[in-house]
């Protein structure tokens, strides 16, 4: 697949007009990265930002002892780094290779150049922060109001999509700082999903067996059997 055909297979740039994925394609550069590679580190200058063609990338902050906070995992299709463009300042967080990876990447400059003559895809870069705000604010209400369960089956959902499984490719100690609990919590979380016939694991990909009543747990309105002894253990 050329770099344009994966540029207008992304959802970040749907409704462009050819012309204009043509434009984007001739200012970006196709990148590679190996597992466990970084892609840019925290406070690197801001240079441009990236469009994920194929594999899954991390988005983390590291503390001076060497914890980590995952904030995002990225998977095909979707950009990261993009505040840099419109900020001007080094990138905010640490970007690295969970598998071997592709990306097209967007040069500010050029790309600030090719926005100016195309007021519509400011639009899109627009949209796309805001999503990402409304997704912390999602996030930041899931952790806060919602019990551990409900916290792993909206993640589940949210990362699988409309597929049938959720492709992880953390350890369960950093989905366990994702979700804002210990690891041992997060464990007992998924045999309860596994127990209840919700979801079941497949080598690195967590499937989904009953979506309807998964969303449901994750809306609050399924405790599961037990729920009430488990969640006094897992605060």
């Amino acid at each position: 697949m050329s770099l344009a055909e994966s540029i207008g297979r992304a959802a970040f740039f749907s409704g462009l007009e050819p012309e204009l994925i043509e434009q984007l394609a001739s200012i970006a550069a196709a990148k590679s990265y190996q597992a466990g590679e970084v892609v840019f580190n925290e406070g690197d200058p801001g240079l441009g930002f990236h469009l994920l063609v194929e594999g899954r990338v991390k988005i983390y902050k590291s503390s001076p002892d060497g914890k980590e906070q995952l904030l995002h995992l990225f998977g095909p299709g979707e950009p990261f780094g993009e505040v840099a463009i419109f900020l001007g300042r080094g990138y905010p967080a640490q970007a690295q290779a969970l598998s071997d990876c592709r990306t097209a990447f967007f040069p500010r400059e050029a790309l600030r150049r090719l926005i100016s003559q195309n007021p519509d895809l400011a639009f899109g870069l627009m949209a796309v922060l805001a999503q990402r705000l409304t997704r912390f604010a999602g996030l930041l209400e899931t952790i806060t109001l919602k019990e551990v369960p409900a916290r792993l089956a909206a993640f589940l959902l949210d990362l699988a999509g409309t597929g049938p499984a959720a492709e992880l490719g953390v350890s369960k100690s950093q989905l366990a700082s994702l979700l804002g609990a210990t690891p041992e919590t997060i464990s007992r979380a998924f045999g309860r999903l596994k127990s209840a016939g919700l979801i079941s694991e497949e080598k690195t990909a967590i499937k989904i067996t009953d979506r309807r009543r998964l969303r449901q747990v994750a809306d609050g309105l399924d405790k599961l059997k037990g729920s009430s002894k488990n969640s006094r253990n897992s605060k």
